[in-house]
């Protein structure tokens, strides 16, 4: 499949994430940490729910559901109680946006518009 324009860096603050939507695949979350981004399945996988809609302390996202906390660079649930990782993916920034091989993401709803 290759490389997969997401969403422009200015779309994303330094210490936010944001949901990126696409038909067929479960969403793709974009998060920026000090400059550098990350992307990885917006769905906990502990509660189901956005991980955008949480907050980061550094490489950490923290669920806003029942805090679990996810490594951004491994996809490793860091505590209890989630113990399922996330799926995370090879990002790059390019022409001002970031790209990502989403090719192994989960199938899931068609986007909304």
């Amino acid at each position: 499949m290759g490389m997969t324009r997401l969403i422009d860096t200015a779309a994303v603050p330094d210490g936010e994430g944001r949901a990126v939507a696409l038909d067929g695949i479960e969403p793709i979350a974009v998060f920026n940490v000090g400059g550098t981004f990350f992307v990885t399945q917006d769905t906990c996988s502990h509660a189901k729910a956005s991980l955008t809609e949480g907050w980061l302390e550094g490489h950490e996202v923290c669920c806003p559901v029942h805090d679990g906390r996810f490594d951004l660079c491994s996809g490793k649930a860091l505590c209890f109680p989630a113990t399922d990782p996330i799926q995370t993916f090879t990002a790059q920034v390019q022409d001002g946006a970031v790209w990502a091989d989403i090719s192994t993401a989960r199938p899931g709803r068609p986007a909304k518009d």
